[in-house]
């Protein structure tokens, strides 16, 4: 007998899913560029707007859209910021405060890392976590006691009064980013330093701290950040305006001007902002460097 439906044809081929338009967009490497590009913008915009916001006439911003770019840019609104507002003496003493802070910061944490880690001694890993505890500790809990001391002995009023808790809650975390590269460099180079003559002070000054640039320039930086924006130490030590820096002035300046002078208050906080700009110009790439563990700045 024969088949009545024929010969046998082809199998048929399953029918081919159609490719989805968004499949080769959502992909890793898509996906990265969209989510830094909206981190940009969501930081660069800010900015953008300050600086623009700042150049605007007083008269323009007010009967106008608040988030327009004028046409008729002028710096008005920084030399009324400039008269009204103290901005230089806010600019100098924060500038001194994170100075000082920076350099005491870096010595001592330079030090200290280098004497629990690279010199060692009895109970070094107990002086280690003291200072480990330091990070979780709030500074609000040593703001009574330090007032209290700060009026007994003096200091109430003074810079070092900002400037010493600054650096005392800072060490900790300055102590571990160094003990942390310290651990990239070699102990063969301090044996053969040593076999050559070299104590432990000049092991410190002409080994380790050339190649601790890279470090150095990463504290520094994110410990300028955090000193320069610094409101409640200085809010709780400064007294006269003489010693105000950055927030406070501004806190003040906005609360004399910013109801009726906005624009004049933008240029202000435009002026204080730049520093830390320029900041994290100079230091964006020793930040890196140091955070990968490279030995040069």
């Amino acid at each position: 007998m024969t088949d009545a439906r024929g010969p046998a044809g082809p199998p048929a081929t399953p029918p081919r899913n159609r490719p989805s338009p968004l499949k080769g967009v959502l992909t890793a490497p898509h996906l990265s560029k969209i989510l830094v590009t909206l981190v940009l913008l969501l930081q660069v915009y800010p900015f953008f707007w300050l600086i623009t916001t700042s150049l605007r006439p007083a008269d323009d911003f007010a009967s106008g859209n608040p988030l327009a770019v004028t046409d008729h840019p002028t710096f008005a609104n920084f030399i009324r910021a400039f008269e009204d507002g103290d901005i230089p003496r806010f600019l100098f003493n924060s500038a001194l405060i994170t100075v000082v802070s920076d350099v005491l910061i870096v010595v001592l944490g330079m030090m200290g890392a280098y004497a629990l880690h690279v010199l060692g001694f009895r109970f070094s890993r107990w002086v280690l976590g003291l200072f480990l505890v330091g990070i979780v500790v709030p500074v609000q809990v040593a703001l009574v006691p330090l007032f209290i001391n700060y009026t007994n002995v003096g200091l109430l009023d003074t810079y070092p009064s900002v400037i010493l808790p600054l650096v005392g809650f800072a060490l900790p975390m300055s102590i571990f980013l160094f003990m942390s590269f310290y651990t990239y460099i070699p102990k063969e180079t301090y044996e053969a330093a040593s076999l050559d003559g070299c104590g432990p002070y000049r092991l410190f000054w002409r080994i380790t701290t050339p190649m601790s640039l890279g470090t150095v320039a990463t504290v520094v930086f994110v410990n300028t950040i955090f000193i320069w924006n610094d409101f409640i130490f200085a809010n709780t030590f400064i007294l006269s305006s003489e010693k105000k820096t950055v927030p406070l002035g501004l806190q003040s300046y906005l609360g004399s001007m910013g109801s009726t002078d906005w624009t004049a208050t933008f240029a202000a906080v435009s002026v204080t902002v730049t520093p830390l700009l320029l900041a994290f110009l100079v230091f964006s790439k020793a930040v890196v460097r140091g955070l990968s563990g490279t030995t040069r700045a």
